[in-house]
């Protein structure tokens, strides 16, 4: 599938790499659609829409920042996405990188929910305070040795 994306223009990108978001991401749920495209500042992956050019985010595995990560997530709502056993998730957090300099942020709190098998996914929101929707990436890679 070719998908037009705004930081490498027209990308092919293989069946396998295509997600299905069916109730979207939290402010953007008219999009459910998306292509996994490598970044070029790895291990930052670009979600990118394959219905609208303007709507991509960059993404991070969140057990790389942070190896004390938990997501504490009911099965009723992993069989939305048909999980049967947690060998079939992969979790990600969407980065946030501010124009104004200050710290880049990853969603902690808001994590991605893969199915790696139907490469179905959703959004959900975690009821733990200890994650925020803000956590400076690079200060809790200072405090927590990354993923080690």
């Amino acid at each position: 599938m070719t998908v037009n994306t705004k930081s490498k223009g027209m990308v092919e990108v293989s069946e396998d790499h295509i997600l299905n978001i069916p109730e979207g991401i939290f402010g953007f749920e008219d999009y459910t659609k998306y292509a996994l495209i490598d970044s070029e500042y790895d291990p930052f992956i670009w979600l990118q829409s394959t219905d609208s050019i303007d709507v991509s985010f960059l993404i991070v595995d969140p057990f790389l920042i942070c190896s004390s990560y938990e997501t504490d997530i009911d099965d009723e709502s992993l069989k939305k996405i048909g999980i049967e056993k947690p060998e079939d998730i992969i979790i990600m957090t969407i980065v946030t990188v501010p124009s104004s300099g200050s710290p880049i942020t990853a969603n902690f709190a808001g994590p991605l929910v893969i199915n790696k098998n139907t490469r179905d996914c959703m959004q959900v929101i975690l009821s733990d305070n200890r994650w925020s929707t803000k956590v400076d990436i690079m200060r809790m890679l200072q405090e927590n040795g990354g993923g080690n």
